[in-house]
């Protein structure tokens, strides 16, 4: 006696009809979960800005207090660390200069760059995601109107890409708001991800370098590559003000 298999039985009269009206609700109910989630993703980090904001900014601006945290979690320290450069990116209104120098003065300047650059894309992507899932809303709670309106050039520029990588390769120019803006362009996430990722390498350099330098108790190379770095971010300022001046003629 023959045997009906379920999986594959349709009942009489669910025709193509019922089908597409069932494939056009996935889509929908996909980007309402999305929405969902990612609502609560920011509704959390909000939360926690309210409630461990003042906290959280001295923290990181503390880098011997970040040191010893990381240092404290023995042989999670890299893990530590890289979570730490993760919600940097993700909290834009966290300072990121004392993370990249505590990791170069507790793994060097090789791991310490590794694991900056590991949390940098980590961020980047997650960050990426979130403006994707909840637009302009998730970028607003970070930033302020003018801020937003600072870097609206760099948006709408047709050499898009070319220009935030220029200007991420520019220690000292805003890139955690330039990470939020890109979100919102039409440049797909795993170019975002890699411009950011690769521009970021000569300013994190810059920060482990010096910090690595410091470690070994070298003192003079550390106030040097301290003494680049701020010439470098000097010169970065007023080439980002050139390149934004021509971006917008």
């Amino acid at each position: 006696m023959s045997t009906t298999n379920e999986e594959t039985f349709v009942p009489a009269g669910f025709g193509s009809a019922e089908r597409k009206r069932d494939d056009a609700r996935r889509p929908r109910c996909g980007k309402l979960a999305a929405a969902v989630i990612g609502g609560i993703c920011l509704a959390a980090l909000i939360g926690a800005c309210i409630a461990f904001g003042p906290q959280l900014w001295g923290f990181f601006m503390n880098g011997e207090a970040v040191r010893a945290w990381v240092d404290a979690q023995g042989p999670f320290a890299p893990v530590a660390m890289t979570a730490l450069v993760v919600a940097q990116i993700a909290v834009a209104i966290l300072p990121g200069e004392p993370v990249e120098l505590a990791a170069g003065y507790l793994f060097g300047f090789w791991e310490g760059t590794a694991i900056c650059l590991a949390g940098s894309l980590v961020g980047t992507l997650l960050v990426t995601l979130l403006v994707r899932l909840l637009g302009m809303r998730v970028v607003r709670a970070f930033f302020s109107a003018e801020q937003i309106k600072g870097v609206s050039w760099l948006r709408d520029s047709a050499r898009f890409e070319l220009i935030m990588f220029v200007v991420f390769l520019i220690p000292g120019t805003p890139k955690d708001i330039l990470t939020y803006v890109a979100g919102l362009t039409t440049c797909p996430w795993w170019r975002i991800a890699a411009i950011t990722t690769v521009g970021r390498i000569p300013s994190v350099i810059s920060s482990t370098l010096a910090a690595g330098f410091a470690s070994e108790g070298n003192w003079v190379a550390a106030v040097a590559a301290f003494a680049v770095t701020l010439a470098l971010v000097g010169i970065g300022t007023g080439i980002f003000a050139v390149i934004k001046r021509r971006a917008k003629s």
